[in-house]
């Protein structure tokens, strides 16, 4: 899977294909194509290994914190912290997937669709936990987690297009600033 998410975070989903991947890694399509059974599979295989590693760079530094303030400090930093080491030469996986589906239905949207709903769901949680630690008013929580967001989005632009070795900072900046929580 490692070689088929790397070629996807560069080409796209939809150039990940059996014949691609077999090419990569030195085999027939038939050796490929026996644990996937279909291109789509294995794009829906790819979409969930980057899925895997996302949770594991960002959400599991955080995991053992109690909700609040500390513990949205720490997933902002290992998001960012994603984002500027990112493990796909491609960038972030999941932007440059949803840029890509956006507007193609099918299978493949509905499982990114479903996989960026509940990270938003889960983002507005931790922000809704770290407000209750914190003087108001408050915006609401989902509307910080589509902030949140937007900015993840820029500053995967401004390292992966721009080169802007400023711009982990900058984002992760803004996003403490937007949340009110400070740095570790």
């Amino acid at each position: 899977m490692h070689a088929a998410v790397h070629n996807a975070s560069v080409v796209g989903l939809d150039g990940l294909t059996i014949g691609s991947l077999a090419e990569i890694l030195g085999m027939s399509k038939a050796g490929v194509v026996g644990p996937f059974g279909s291109r789509e599979e294995l794009q829906l295989a790819a979409l969930e290994e980057a899925g895997r590693i996302f949770r594991a760079a960002v959400l599991e530094p955080s995991a053992g914190l109690p909700p609040g303030a500390r513990r949205l400090a720490v997933l902002i930093d290992a998001w960012i912290d994603y984002l500027a080491e990112c493990p796909f030469p491609g960038g972030c996986f999941v932007t440059s997937a949803s840029t890509e589906l956006d507007g193609r239905p099918g299978r493949l949207r509905d499982r990114l669709r479903e996989v960026i709903t509940n990270w938003r769901t889960y983002l507005a949680a931790e922000i809704a936990a770290a407000q209750e630690e914190t003087a108001g008013p408050h915006r609401p929580p989902d509307e910080l987690a589509t902030v949140l967001i937007g900015i993840s989005m820029s500053i995967n632009q401004e390292i992966q297009l721009l080169d802007d070795p400023t711009a982990p900072e900058r984002g992760r900046a803004a996003m403490r600033a937007v949340t009110r929580v400070e740095a570790e």
